[in-house]
């Protein structure tokens, strides 16, 4: 059987199809949103009658390899990553996902995982490896196979709410004042912060803090922690979410890294840890009846936190397991910046100073300097993720430089105490991240363990991509070209 046939097929699947149902009937649902995830994140599919269900959850839906990279074109004008002549990818939905849409009840939406045609010559029916949402889903299983564990993610997106023009562009304005942490800022965005985590409940995001950031309009939300790829779709739908708000409010959504020099930037920054064991729990976050699937609703919970310190060795650092993690992942972050700092506006974060952005492979305990830090027992931060990241990439990437971390039992060496700058002045040695989408796509070219995050096609896909959204910003004439060179003669 094909992997699509072994998929449509697996245990239990044909009852999650019928409960699907039910819910559709319950709940009134018209109309279903069939999503899966670019190789930059955006969410693309396909809208269906909910009529169609039955069909769609054994047949699928068809659409160009190509919506896998946007349908955009690359500078000479060629589709990146699929001519017009490749086949169409069928997508199949995820029963255990579907959940009711909180702004329009009649609409609900499903995540699918894409496989190749069933008529290709070559491998029909098989996984589409340019599935980053399908990737990470197989790097999960086959992680948790061989360690015995599961990796744990939380996010802390930042984003700017950004007031626009009559003809829709940004006016250069946020919602509200740059101060950090004021609530008197945090209230002035009450009405859309609320309607927001109003729609968070309902689609199974279980927010459990916010704040004001350092930059105009800039809002942090954090929804709880969970496995990697319910962690990955939740901020996603969290992202989805923001851009309805925004609509709704004549607002811009912004989750561009660098929207404007001399202030903070939006970043993600992404908390990990190892498990052993764990169950899903229930968590209908006020929701009666559910307005989808019971595990839209679940979290997992419990089991053994495999990062905590070991007290026999150390009481502060963590255990072997997380040191061993931790050095991989230093190993790995020149090449992971291109998944972390994945556009050529990432690169103004690094570069405008005095805002905290880390820019060396080092770590060390609550060091915002450094980045990595331990930033609780039992977790670890990686700082050099902006909110423009496709968290499905992140995760997988995490994911290997953690694998061979533990393979070869890397040591990261002690924490850093001191400020990382202080530190290089004392004659500390650490290596730098890249500065530029070029010099990151170059370290990812040649690592070829975070290189197999990225299997077969989504690798060949991600470097089109890559490299020419680098060529097409250098050979960009901009107005700081024109501010700087205009009358450089005579």
């Amino acid at each position: 059987m094909t992997d699509l046939e072994n998929f449509v097929n697996q245990s239990g699947r044909d009852k999650l199809v019928k409960d699907v149902r039910k819910k559709i009937d319950e709940l009134g649902i018209t109309y279903i949103y069939y999503q899966f995830v670019s190789v930059t994140g955006r969410i693309v599919g396909k809208g269906v009658p909910a009529d169609h269900w039955e069909s769609m959850a054994e047949k699928g839906f068809q659409l160009v390899y190509g919506a896998t990279a946007n349908l955009f074109v690359d500078r000479h004008g060629d589709y990146i990553g699929y001519g017009p002549e490749s086949s169409e990818l069928v997508g199949i939905p995820e029963p255990d996902t579907f959940v009711q849409l909180p702004w329009d009840k009649r609409v609900a939406r499903v995540w699918c995982t894409c496989f190749r045609n069933r008529e290709e010559e070559e491998n029909p029916g098989g996984h589409l490896t340019s599935d980053c949402r399908g990737n990470l889903k197989i790097f999960q299983e086959q992680f948790q196979e061989k360690f015995g564990m599961n990796m744990r993610a939380g996010t802390e997106p930042e984003m700017m709410w950004l007031t626009k023009k009559d003809n829709g562009e940004p006016t250069g304005d946020g919602f509200s004042r740059p101060y950090c942490y004021h609530i008197d800022q945090f209230e002035s965005l009450r009405p859309v912060y609320m309607k927001v985590i109003d729609y968070c409940r309902a689609m199974g995001l279980d927010v459990i803090q916010g704040d004001h950031e350092d930059a105009p309009g800039q809002l942090e939300l954090n929804f709880m922690y969970d496995d990697v790829l319910r962690n990955a779709d939740r901020l996603t739908t969290y992202r989805q979410i923001c851009a309805q708000v925004a609509r709704e409010f004549n607002l811009i959504a912004c989750f561009m890294s660098k929207p404007f020099m001399g202030v903070s930037a939006n970043g993600c920054h992404t908390n990990v840890s190892l498990w052993k064991g764990g169950e899903l729990k229930s968590t209908p976050i006020g929701n009666n009846p559910l307005p989808g699937m019971d595990q839209v609703f679940t979290h997992i919970s419990g089991g053994e936190n495999m990062f905590m310190p070991d007290p026999k060795i150390d009481a502060v650092k963590p255990g072997p397991v997380g040191l061993n993690s931790i050095a991989g992942l230093l190993k790995h972050l020149p090449a992971l910046t291109c998944l972390g700092s994945p556009t050529v506006n990432s690169y103004r974060r690094l570069w405008d100073t005095g805002f905290w952005a880390p820019v060396y492979a080092d770590w060390g305990y609550q060091n915002r300097t450094c980045s990595v830090r331990v930033s609780a027992p039992g977790r670890v931060e990686y700082r050099s993720v902006d909110s423009s990241h496709n968290p499905y990439l992140m995760g997988a990437g995490i994911l290997k430089a953690f694998e061979d971390g533990l393979d070869n039992k890397m040591d990261p060496g002690e924490p850093e105490k001191k400020n990382i700058y202080d530190a290089m002045k004392a004659g500390k040695e650490v290596d730098k991240l890249p500065l530029t989408l070029g010099e990151a796509i170059q370290r990812l070219d040649s690592d070829d363990v975070i290189k197999s995050a990225l299997p077969e096609d989504m690798l060949r896909v991600f470097m089109h991509y890559k490299n020419d959204e680098w060529e097409k910003f250098l050979s960009a004439v901009t107005q700081w070209d024109v501010d700087t060179y205009l009358d450089v003669l005579p």
